[in-house]
């Protein structure tokens, strides 16, 4: 058999096959047109009419003595009663772009000494490498560097106790290898 006449037989084959599995689609249909024609024949029911909506009762607000309802109470009260509690994070710091990473995912890669000054490098998830110092903010429980050594960058984070209130937690960036 030559390679041609191979080819036109394999091509038959397949024809053959998507014929029969197409008629295959194509099966008696009665079973299911007497059970269409049977529910068509069935007759009409009437809706039931919808409830009546009753509006909700209307509140006036009367600002007599009362506090605004889009100001919260002040001064807000601790509920902690821990005795290592701290004030918690400040709310109207802008945070820095090293806090968006979880500190599981940053990486010390050196240390970097600039006019006296001690830097860490830091490489994010993404690989870029950031210099920070003491004082900036790493992670996403609002930690702050409390200082740098060839081996680590130690840090402060402040993480809720549970109870209302917060509690420092050391933490520390260990160098790579």
């Amino acid at each position: 058999m030559t390679t041609g006449q191979y080819q036109l037989g394999r091509r038959l084959l397949l024809v053959v096959l998507a014929s029969v599995t197409l008629s295959a689609c194509a099966g008696d249909n009665d079973e299911l047109r007497a059970y269409i024609d049977e529910v068509k024949a069935r007759p009409g029911g009437r809706i039931p009419p919808l409830p009546d909506i009753v509006p909700a009762p209307k509140f006036v607000y009367n600002s007599d003595n009362r506090r605004s309802p889009f100001v919260p109470d002040l001064p807000q009260v601790r509920v902690s009663n821990n005795p290592d509690a701290v004030e918690g994070p400040d709310p109207n710091r802008p945070r820095e772009f090293l806090e968006q990473f979880p500190l599981d995912t940053l990486r010390m890669v050196g240390t970097l000494e600039l006019g006296g000054s001690a830097f860490g490098l830091v490489q994010t998830s993404d690989g870029l490498v950031h210099r920070v110092t003491s004082g900036n903010h790493l992670g996403q429980n609002y930690g702050r560097i409390t200082g740098i050594s060839d081996a680590e960058i130690q840090l402060v984070e402040i993480i809720p106790d549970g109870l209302g209130g917060y509690l420092e937690r050391p933490a520390a960036v260990g160098l790579s290898d």
